[in-house]
């Protein structure tokens, strides 16, 4: 079963979860304030060559320019980058959904949700 991390005010969240509701498609919701996956699967995720780090940060968000990131990132190691994200709900682009082997995919495309899942 697929894990939603989703902001429940986001309107792009929304889209996603009306989405997969329309495909039938079985997952668990989790608000992204509230529970978010654990750093070291963050670690994992930013070790992969074929993401930037920016993948998995939500770039047009209010704490992420308040934190001044875009300047940050790039000096920070995968650790920071991962406890960043695992401590801050606000800071992971949405909606971040987890397939059972791992995978993951940050954001609603439709077509990358068909390639996906």
């Amino acid at each position: 079963m697929l894990k939603v991390y989703c902001y429940k005010k986001c309107s792009t969240c929304k889209k996603a979860i009306k989405w997969l509701d329309n495909h039938s498609i079985d997952y668990k919701y989790y608000e992204i304030t509230e529970e978010r996956p654990q750093e070291d699967l963050f670690k994992l995720w930013l070790q992969d060559t074929e993401k930037k780090a920016t993948y998995f940060f939500n770039t047009s968000g209010n704490l992420y320019r308040t934190m001044n990131l875009k300047d940050k990132l790039k000096e920070l190691s995968i650790e920071e980058k991962a406890k960043l994200l695992a401590d801050n709900g606000m800071l992971i682009k949405r909606p971040l959904v987890i397939k059972d082997d791992g995978s993951v995919l940050c954001g609603f495309k439709e077509e990358k949700y068909k390639e996906f899942l």
